[in-house]
């Protein structure tokens, strides 16, 4: 069930030409149409469904830095200097707050491992610290067990996933963009070897570059192109509660992750696990995703069934002029694994006893576009000129995305770019570069 998302009403005219055209109306997807058309570039986004529909709406809500892969450090840091002016530009709250996460240490496996966390952000650490004793409880208070230790960054901090999205877009359609819901791109045309349109179940777009940002469904898109995009879904579970006096800001621990909503309840997690749903895309990247495998393998569970069938009919070819896929499931919406959601509330009320008297108000469930080495790509595709990419955010996307949207904006400008983009370039995955992810967090 999809959790409640702010409405953001359609432009009433379709253009038949502009600049830009971004498809996918997530939380990057907006970002790119609101910095382009900042930059007073005609641009025009095109959702399948609705804006913030699957995974935007869906995730944790945590801006965090820490934790993160040191080669998306630098775009996060540009991200939250967005984030903290961001309800200022868009007139609108969005939820932000620096209220600090931390990630709780049990025992000195957990501890080690974030010290090497530490470690490898170098300067990008900023004030992450570990907390021990009686500073590391006033962090948690009401909790019934003492913790060994916790690595804190009092910096980082959480937004409203069902607002920030569509309040980016209704900003960005005040700046001059059009956004269309309902509106797939089935396909691009190409004029000598370059994007001169998309195809969209209205009819086409004439324009000089596409930006995807269609999470899930990116790889989906590419491969009709003849791109190789190596990117699988899995499947995160959440629940919302009512509102309570409970611990402030956000913390995770290998059993549960919280954090304080908006509304003065709590959006919650398991802190590990995940299901993986086995799909013919399991099969053709195996051997690219085997090195995270045996990382994060431990923390997902593989399941084949349905999932598998219903990917493999929506694979099937189509033509510009026929339905697509895109079509056929408007809105990704997987229910959510409730033994997964059970077992952590559980454990979390066992920590914090005061929720027991919480209640439950909604679960749901979403598709994370996961990537093998666990960062995106945010790209150029070297084989058609005029397609940029970005997906891939691997469940750290909401936080990084209004800086991930700026990135591609400058991509798609031409401009210098806010960050180096080369680690998150779409080549990396046959240029001979090693794919590895990485394992200190």
């Amino acid at each position: 069930m999809q959790p409640p998302t702010e409405t953001v009403t359609s432009n009433e005219i379709m253009p038949r030409q502009t600049e830009v055209v971004v498809i996918g109306g997530g939380i990057i997807g907006v970002s790119t149409a609101l910095f382009l058309a900042m930059a007073g570039v005609p641009v025009v986004l095109c959702e399948k469904g609705e804006i913030a529909g699957e995974q935007s709406s869906r995730n944790w809500g945590w801006v965090r830095r820490m934790g993160r892969d040191p080669r998306e450090l630098p775009l996060i840091v540009e991200a939250i200097k967005i984030w903290e002016d961001l309800s200022r530009m868009l007139g609108e709250d969005v939820g932000y707050r620096q209220t600090g996460i931390l990630y709780a240490c049990e025992n000195a496996g957990d501890e080690a491992q974030r010290e090497a966390w530490l470690r490898a952000a170098g300067p990008y650490s900023l004030d992450t610290h570990m907390m021990r004793g009686q500073s590391l409880a006033d962090l948690l208070p009401g909790a019934a067990k003492p913790w060994r230790s916790g690595l804190y960054t009092p910096s980082d901090g959480r937004a409203e996933p069902q607002k920030a999205a569509p309040a980016i877009a209704r900003a960005a359609q005040r700046q001059g963009a059009v956004v269309l819901q309902q509106c797939a791109v089935r396909g691009v045309e190409t004029t000598s070897g370059r994007v001169t349109s998309v195809v969209t179940e209205r009819g086409p777009i004439a324009c000089k570059t596409v930006v995807l940002a269609g999470g899930i469904w990116s790889t989906l898109f590419c491969r009709s192109l003849g791109i190789r995009l190596p990117q699988l879904g899995v499947r995160a579970s959440v629940l919302r509660t009512s509102p309570l006096d409970g611990p402030p800001g956000a913390a995770w621990s290998s059993q549960f992750a919280y954090r304080k909503r908006l509304d003065g309840g709590y959006t919650i997690a398991n802190g590990s696990e995940n299901r993986a749903e086995i799909t013919p895309d399991s099969f053709r990247y195996f051997m690219d995703f085997l090195p995270l495998l045996k990382i994060e393998g431990r923390h997902l569970q593989l399941r084949f069934g349905r999932a598998f069938f219903d990917r493999w009919r929506l694979e099937r070819p189509w033509a510009l002029d026929d339905v697509s896929p895109f079509e056929h499931v408007r809105t990704l919406d997987p229910d959510p694994v409730e033994t997964t959601l059970d077992k952590a509330y559980r454990s979390l009320t066992r920590v914090f006893p005061r929720f027991s008297e919480a209640r439950i108000v909604q679960r749901w469930g979403g598709m994370i576009d996961a990537m093998p080495d666990t960062i995106p790509v945010i790209s150029p595709i070297d084989v058609l000129p005029g397609l940029i990419v970005g997906t891939g955010f691997s469940g750290h996307g909401f936080g990084i995305g209004p800086g991930a949207g700026r990135l591609l904006a400058d991509l798609a400008l031409g401009r210098e770019p806010i960050v180096d983009p080369s680690p998150f370039r779409h080549s990396r995955f046959h240029d001979g570069s090693p794919i590895r992810p990485f394992g200190g967090v």
